[in-house]
């Protein structure tokens, strides 16, 4: 029952990125409107650290010799500090119009390609690639189907880096609740977003996993930001993670997964 329950939402899923990658689609054929921002920049100044972190992380572990594989691209929000490093980029996504969203806005790099596949059953040989990537897109399969995907298809020593939301503080879980019962997630994302057991499962399988935890307090920013202005919310809520050693209460992680 859930993995058909499973099917029926990535249907939804795809069905709704679908949707609004064709009308982005729709806008840049009639209207000609200019690339958007990208990458951490495109998020608010005191949610931006994780991100930032992320983007830091991928520059860090990419060279011109690389060659990348990005999950769940969507329309490229984070594909092109990736890009940028000169190496080869396959971005990937369920949805086919995403990507076409993200080859308009990132034309200019002729390092790029880009492919409609599932996470769950990636269509490249083992050991193909030196980084897989992705933001935010891991609740969008079964945990440990994309893991072992992710593995197999990263060389020796490979690395996977990943940015997404953990499932632990009641705050957020409630909010991602909301979500769906307007209709912006289905249960089966609700149900895979990711918990301190999944990193776990992370430990065991690579040879070397280091997680970085962000925004304890992130649901305060709102106020915060009105008292005191958005950079330093920002600075609060990154002084207060240090403080207490964020861990199980965290909005964000960053994962570094050595194979």
């Amino acid at each position: 029952m859930k993995k058909q329950t499973a099917e029926i939402d990535k249907a939804k899923e795809h069905a709704r990125y679908e949707r609004s990658a064709k009308t982005l689609l729709t806008r840049i054929n009639s209207e000609n409107i200019n690339r958007k921002i990208f990458g951490a920049e495109a998020i608010p100044i005191w949610l931006r650290e994780p991100y930032t972190f992320y983007e830091r992380m991928l520059e860090y572990n990419t060279d011109a010799n690389s060659n990348a594989l990005e999950l769940g691209s969507g329309t490229g929000m984070h594909t092109g500090c990736v890009l940028e490093q000169v190496c080869k980029v396959t971005a990937t996504d369920i949805s086919k119009s995403s990507l076409e969203v993200l080859e308009y806005q990132l034309r200019d790099f002729e390092n790029l390609k880009t492919l409609v596949c599932d996470m769950e059953s990636l269509p490249f040989s083992e050991n193909s690639f030196d980084l897989v990537f992705c933001s935010g897109s891991l609740s969008y399969g079964e945990p440990k189907t994309v893991m072992k995907e992710i593995k197999r298809v990263l060389k020796k020593n490979g690395k996977f880096i990943c940015v997404d939301s953990l499932n632990h503080n009641w705050i957020y879980r409630f909010n991602r609740w909301k979500h769906f019962l307007r209709g912006h997630r289905t249960i089966s994302t609700l149900r895979r977003i990711p918990r301190q057991e999944t990193l776990d499962m992370y430990r065991d399988e690579f040879s070397q996993v280091k997680i970085n935890y962000f925004g304890a307090i992130a649901w305060l920013t709102p106020l915060l930001r009105l008292v005191v202005g958005g950079y330093r919310a920002s600075k609060v809520v990154s002084k207060f993670d240090n403080l207490i050693n964020v861990k199980r209460s965290a909005f964000k992680f960053v994962m570094v997964a050595k194979k």
